[in-house]
């Protein structure tokens, strides 16, 4: 075993012998603490006859252990004032709870009973297939989620990430209760698991309580996942058509990874353009010109790739005007970079998030499994904002010509108006 201390920062990190880890953040002046456990096992580690099956094992996890109910499972934690939850994405599993500080014991527990208990009742199996059949069918109701999928699957074409992190009704109806423990054995080990908590949390006494469990855990290494395709070299866009009174459309433009040092500039090329009121495209789409109630950009980073998303619903009949409209603006940020005073506003407003999100045992909690799974190690708040402060508008502008090109472009549309002809035209910077 070894242990890490941060104590300025309130961090500490012990890697237990057989391979787990386990990280604190202590906020003694909070009074809850945030206790989650992660696996680095998502929807791109899955083959395509095994899409979903990450998200399907979230839940059952908590439909019962040899020790508790689905039922008392919840009421563990709610039954003491907490909240417990889970979520799957592309390179992460995580379970998570939250309640007063005196009950981190109890929250732990619960969530290594789930982890390393779970009966996988051939019932439940059952049971937990129809209810995700109706997530999915949820999801294509509703087109502002359909619309993500479509962009997904045209920027990373038969490719994990392309995939719905849900699964489809074809995978799912072939997944059996041997797919579940094989994945498990194979994928839900050591060395991809941490146990990470934040807020008035004793370190010791949370090793203490893992290590107790430490032979109940799968050995192993973090599993591999399929490299990121290179984005093509055209443009790419679909139209599907739904009924719905708006038209949803979604822009998603390939960039960079967590680990390059351009992901910062990057993200403040994401504020410019649409990531609040102040943004580039909300003044121009929503305040100008009346086009949309929303319009938005984000950012996503994971371990080999990222991109960049513009986002809106609106009138179908205005979406090649408000196409046009999004490739004058991410034109002009090709052509000059930000003046000071607006580049300052994006800074400031990255910076100011951070800090207020810092203030959250939740928050701090994610913080700590993210930056483990994703870096090996925890960064620091200030490395972070230094990093954000020493971006010059230059740099932005450098990395909007890298990305703002028309072969890392992609185009999604879920509308009601079929009249699609010319609009992959409309969107290339």
């Amino acid at each position: 075993m070894s242990t890490d201390r941060s104590a300025a920062l309130g961090r500490r990190v012990t890697r237990l012998d057989n391979g787990l880890t386990v990280l604190s953040t202590a906020l003694p002046m909070r009074a809850s603490v945030a206790v989650g456990l992660w696996v680095g096992v998502g929807g791109r580690h899955e083959p395509a006859s095994q899409n979903g099956i990450s998200h399907f094992i979230e839940h059952l996890l908590f439909k019962g252990t040899a020790r508790r109910s689905a039922a008392q499972i919840s009421q563990s934690v709610e039954g003491v004032g907490g909240y417990l939850n889970a979520f799957t994405d592309e390179e992460h599993t995580c379970f998570y709870a939250r309640a007063g500080a005196s009950r981190r014991p109890d929250l732990v527990e619960v969530l290594l009973d789930m982890f390393l208990h779970s009966r996988l009742d051939p019932r439940e199996i059952v049971r937990e297939r129809d209810v995700i059949r109706e997530e999915i069918a949820m999801y294509r109701d509703q087109p502002a989620e359909r619309v993500h999928d479509l962009l997904n699957a045209l920027q990373f074409p038969r490719h994990p990430l392309g995939r719905p992190v849900v699964g489809t009704r074809t995978s799912l109806d072939d997944l059996r209760r041997d797919d579940f423990l094989r994945y498990l054995d194979s994928h839900y080990v050591t060395g991809a698991t941490v146990i990470a908590a934040a807020g008035d949390v004793d370190h010791d006494a949370l090793v203490r309580q893992v290590r107790r469990q430490g032979r109940h855990f799968r050995n192993g290494s973090r599993p591999a996942y399929q490299p990121a395709p290179v984005p093509g070299t055209s443009p790419r866009f679909r139209g599907v058509s739904m009924t719905a009174e708006q038209a949803n459309m979604s822009l998603g433009i390939r960039t960079c990874s967590r680990h390059d040092p351009r992901r910062h500039a990057v993200r403040l090329l994401s504020v410019l353009l649409g990531e609040n009121m102040s943004s580039r495209l909300f003044q121009v789409v929503r305040e100008t010109h009346g086009l949309t109630y929303n319009i938005a950009s984000s950012t996503s980073f994971w371990d080999d790739c990222g991109d960049l998303v513009i986002s809106a619903g609106l009138d179908p009949e205005d979406v090649p005007r408000t196409l046009r409209l999004i490739r004058t603006e991410l034109r002009r940020m090709t052509t000059a970079a930000p003046d000071r005073t607006e580049f300052r506003r994006a800074r400031d407003y990255v910076l100011g998030q951070h800090e207020l999100l810092l203030e959250g045992t939740e928050h701090q909690m994610m913080t700590l499994g993210e930056q483990w799974l994703g870096y090996g190690r925890v960064v620091p708040p200030r490395e972070f904002q230094d990093a954000v402060t020493a971006v010059t508008p230059s740099q932005v502008l450098s990395v909007a010509r890298d990305f703002l090109r028309p072969a890392h472009c992609s185009l999604a549309l879920v509308s009601p108006n079929r009249h699609w002809t010319g609009l992959e035209r409309l969107f290339v910077p």
